[in-house]
């Protein structure tokens, strides 16, 4: 996962930094509420666990949804 900041100008989001990606590309938007309590230190600690799963994700060093999923099926 990729996070990067945005803000909301004429309506519309305005990344607050540049995203190279061929024109037309579509992206899906997870608008998160900075309601939670995650103090500095814990928000920095998330944001570097998602890019270190983002990096073994790209390197294809993940196990597919599916065969966790049936592996947990026949615990019991």
């Amino acid at each position: 996962m990729l996070t990067m900041k945005a803000r909301v100008r004429d309506g519309r989001l305005r990344l607050d930094e540049p995203y190279e990606a061929p024109e037309g590309t579509e992206v899906d938007v997870a608008i998160i509420d900075d309601g939670d309590d995650l103090d500095d230190e814990s928000r920095a600690r998330l944001h570097a666990a998602l890019s270190r799963g983002h990096e073994q994700m790209v390197r294809g060093e993940v196990v597919p949804a599916d065969e966790v999923l049936s592996k947990l099926g026949t615990r019991g």
